[in-house]
């Protein structure tokens, strides 16, 4: 199992460890319902450096872009990143990432950490006759994701750079606690703002621990994987394997607002036409009105028992106090307001179909 540049500081810490997307991570510290709640409130940091990064570079790296990615990179400028996905040629994701642009010939790609070997085959696949510069630089990178409401002012002191400027889905290359050439990206998962920062793994324990040192008067804590998970599905991002994967449309996945047909990409010509007649199936929030809690496979029925769906993310809501989950359902069933029923050990326990986000700052 591969382990990040911060594997013995997290045992040190007293994580829990487990196995995940085939490196050694930490699930949690101190209790995912504490560390979620810190993020909200205050600032937690996770080592999110299983993550995968690619450089693409070169005369022809947009026209690569343009044809694995979702989105129009031919947008960016300098500076800025994109949200996107990667469309298999069956209807499905390959995988969802984020771009930078550094220069009109210099891009980084990062991607889930479960994905990087099948992502960077796939793309040095559609590489073919294109001829982009590649460089899987996965292993040569820590990821930190420095997160919550006081990241800004805990952090301005390790940095030169104004981090208050950085606006969303931006991102600067300065000096970070005494180390040049840091990534700085006003990016994250939460849904509570802070910085996503990039650097190579030699400086991994040095920053990490200049991080905590900057934090100690904004009550920072190490946060695990688990609060990750609901911190995200409090906002509800997708989460590769769960809400979207291989088989799952983007169309039904509610992510037509980064697929962009002003351009040609993988797959195009079949989503547009999905698009343009609708979905099968949509991808929906919703909340239990009684006791329970949702979990991924769980079936969704209605109120005569017929399946209509299945759930594919669930947890009960550390910052709203209820359970809530999104799962797919049959269209025309995935109307806000509509009341399904959740089949939690043989019962149905109702819900309602709400919008997004189920968390509101």
């Amino acid at each position: 199992m591969k382990t990040t540049a911060l594997n013995h500081i997290h045992k040190a810490l007293g994580a829990k460890m487990v196995p995940y997307a085939g490196f050694e991570m930490p699930v949690q510290y101190e209790g995912v319902n504490i560390e979620h709640q810190n993020v909200r409130e205050h600032l937690g940091v996770f080592d999110v450096s299983h993550m995968g990064e690619f450089i693409v570079s070169g005369p022809n790296a947009v026209a690569l872009l343009q044809k694995i990615s979702s989105n129009d990179a031919s947008t960016l400028t300098d500076g800025k990143a994109q949200y996107a996905y990667m469309p298999n040629d069956k209807g499905g994701v390959v995988d969802d990432l984020i771009i930078y642009r550094f220069t009109a010939e210099k891009y980084l790609l990062v991607v889930n950490a479960s994905n990087i070997e099948k992502d960077w085959a796939w793309i040095e696949k559609q590489n073919k006759g294109i001829d982009a510069e590649l460089r899987n630089v996965s292993d040569d990178y820590s990821l930190l994701a420095i997160q919550g409401p006081k990241a800004v002012e805990a952090m301005q002191q390790l940095t030169d750079v104004n981090l208050s400027e950085i606006k969303f889905y931006h991102f600067v290359v300065g000096t970070f606690a005494g180390i040049d050439n840091v990534i700085i990206s006003a990016t994250g998962y939460t849904g509570s703002g802070g910085f996503e920062i990039y650097f190579k793994n030699d400086n991994a324990e040095s920053i990490w621990n200049k991080v905590f040192e900057a934090g100690k008067d904004f009550n920072i804590k190490p946060i695990g994987l688990a609060a990750r998970d609901t911190l995200r599905l409090e906002m509800g991002f997708c989460l590769y394997g769960n809400d979207i994967d291989e088989t799952t449309s983007p169309i039904e996945a509610g992510l037509s607002w980064i697929t962009k047909f002003t351009k040609d990409f993988v797959n195009a010509e079949n989503l547009k036409k999905e698009k343009e007649e609708g979905p099968k199936r949509r991808l929906i929030a919703f909340e239990l009105t009684e006791r329970g809690i949702p979990r991924k496979d769980y079936l969704i029925t209605d109120e005569n028992d017929n399946e209509i769906g299945i759930v594919t993310s669930g947890t009960m809501s550390p910052s709203t106090g209820k359970a809530i989950g999104l799962g797919y359902v049959k269209t025309p069933l995935h109307k806000q307001g509509s009341k399904i029923f959740i089949k939690i050990r043989k019962k149905n326990i109702p819900a309602t179909i709400v919008k997004l986000p189920f968390y509101k700052k």
